[in-house]
């Protein structure tokens, strides 16, 4: 099922992405000769509309758009309709158009997600609307009893108990209350780790919280987190500010993860190739309609980021190639530009087999 989905996802941001390219190609009477879902060999063909032809193919793992001209290469510069005889301003506007609707995709399912509810950390007063509310480990100070008892950010406190009392409950200020009350007394924890749960021991101590040192602590920052959808407009008007946010973080990540490839200080722990995400896919699918639509949204940002980079064979390379012509004003010439597409693309290949391969590894290792 994990690989099912996995697929599904894949061939969905593949085809907005070149679904972008389509609309754009047209809108600026560009001769789109096929629009395909999944890759060759051609299965049948869907409908032949404006000259353009809709096929359905035999390998479904994304779909394409051929452009007439577009590699201007050949008996394409003499069409008017060609992409290569286009403005510049036009040919960029289609090399971008994949990254603006893989953008636009993130944005409607981070908006769908608030929609439908996911887990997020709550105010007090969402507390009782809150479905699947928890009380969440958020950090543990090093050196302290939180950590000397075992509790990582992650976990979930479902009940404590100690000798004045017992706790349960996912109210904050209840719980540093329960804590501070037990006066150093041994507390029992009862926490959520992924699928298991574990027993935990820990001594509050004072003079862990600098503005009241006499107070007793464990020394672990807490928040409650819970699922409550939001209303159709507060989802719209939230949902750009998550997508912004997402954006430039994982522009940021990939400029330091590309950076670090170049220098050979690239932290490969963090990244995830196709066998990775397939199985990150599935065990988010299990989560929740919401969880999912977050994770394919983060997903799709990733896409679009990558493909912007002006790396040759992708769409950041080939728009580096529009600009370098609008300057020099005259086309790059086909053995430059051949050459150049073939480093690049080889580079891409041997991205893919490390990754894959460090996927690989982590599972059987």
């Amino acid at each position: 099922m994990s690989v099912l989905i996995f697929i599904v996802v894949i061939v969905v941001l593949i085809v907005i992405h070149e679904f972008g390219h389509f609309v754009v190609a047209k809108w600026t009477g560009m001769r789109v000769d096929e629009f395909g879902l999944g890759f060759p060999p051609r299965a049948m063909i869907i409908a032949d509309i404006g000259g353009t032809k809709y096929t359905l193919n035999w390998l479904p793992f994304g779909g394409f758009v051929k452009i007439h001209g577009e590699d201007g290469l050949g008996e394409a510069d003499k069409d008017p309709r060609a992409f290569s005889s286009k403005s510049r301003f036009a040919q960029a506007l289609v090399l971008v158009a994949g990254v603006a609707m893989n953008l636009l995709l993130a944005y409607v399912l981070i908006t769908g997600a608030l929609i439908v509810g996911t887990p997020r950390a709550l105010s007090p007063s969402e507390l009782a609307s809150a479905r699947n509310a928890e009380l969440l480990v958020a950090n543990v100070m090093p050196n302290t009893p939180a950590a000397r008892a075992g509790l990582l950010p992650g976990d979930s406190i479902m009940n404590a108990t100690h000798a004045k009392g017992t706790w349960q409950s996912t109210d904050l200020a209840h719980f540093t209350s329960f804590i501070a009350e037990s006066g150093g007394a041994e507390v029992t924890l009862t926490v959520k780790r992924n699928s298991e749960t574990k027993t935990l021991l820990a001594q509050p101590v004072t003079g862990i919280i600098t503005n009241d040192p006499s107070r007793y602590a464990l020394g672990v920052t807490v928040a409650p987190i819970g699922v409550v959808p939001l209303s159709f407009w507060a989802a719209i008007i939230e949902g750009a500010q998550l997508t912004w946010g997402a954006t430039v973080l994982t522009a940021q990540g990939l400029w330091h993860f590309f950076a670090g490839v170049f220098t050979m200080s690239a932290d490969w722990s963090q990244i995830a190739g196709p066998v990775g995400i397939a199985g990150i896919v599935g065990d988010t699918a299990s989560e929740g309609l919401g969880n999912l639509l977050s994770l394919v949204a983060i997903i799709s940002i990733n896409l679009a980021i990558i493909n912007l980079i002006p790396i040759p064979a992708l769409d950041g390379g080939r728009l580096l190639f529009v600009i370098i012509e609008s300057i020099i004003r005259r086309p790059i010439k086909p053995v430059i530009a051949r050459g150049i597409n073939a480093v690049g693309f080889v580079f891409l290949i041997l991205l893919m087999v490390v990754v894959t391969a460090h996927d690989i590894f982590k599972i059987v290792g």
